[in-house]
Parts: C-alpha cells; sequence; structure tokens
C-alpha cells in the first residue's frame, strides 16, 4: 500500500532533522501535531515497508541498521522488555526508544 500523506511527513521530518532529545520530541509536536510516543510507533511500523524503502532507501537502510544493533545487543541501540507484560522496548540509538 502507498505512502499515505502522514507516513511521507514522518520520513521527511526524521530525514531531515539532526536534533535530538527534548528539542526533537517539541519540534515533533510541533511539527507533526503528534507525541514523540507515536511518532516513534509509526517509524517503526514502515521500517519494513517497500513503500518507505521506495520513498527514501538511504533513511530507511539507517535506521534498519540501528535497529538490527539494538537487536544485536551494540552499544548503538538496546532492546529490553518486561517479561511479565510482555511488551518490548527498542532504542534506534539517538533517535528514541520504541515501546
Amino acid at each position: 500500500m502507498p505512502l499515505n500523506e502522514r507516513e511521507r511527513a514522518i520520513l521527511d521530518f526524521e530525514s531531515s532533522c539532526r536534533l535530538r532529545g527534548w528539542a526533537k520530541e517539541e519540534q515533533i509536536r510541533q511539527t507533526l501535531g503528534m507525541s514523540p510516543a507515536r511518532y516513534y510507533q509509526l517509524l517503526v511500523r514502515m521500517l519494513d515497508s517497500v513503500d518507505a524503502q521506495a520513498y527514501d532507501p538511504l533513511l530507511m537502510g539507517r535506521l534498519r541498521r540501528l535497529r538490527d544493533r539494538g537487536r544485536a545487543g551494540g552499544r548503538s541501540g538496546s532492546v529490553g522488555g518486561d517479561a511479565a507484560t510482555g511488551t518490548r522496548r527498542v532504542s534506534l540509538g539517538g533517535i528514541g526508544t520504541i515501546v
């Protein structure tokens, strides 16, 4: 399914944003009108999207590498979770944390 306008806006924002931490979170709220948590949820959902890959292959490759390093226990990312609740937390290095 082709990317919708919001998905393209998220990818464009992530590709152009050089901010990190609180400054980026505030910019997400102001620019995209959504919470950082929702932003990262949607971004992670697009990581394996063929349409997102076609739209911005460099960005998607970078984000996948960060995710994969986190899964492997590398320094740039981490994966954790709560076995009792079944939740999983993925840190994409300096990008953010997705629950």
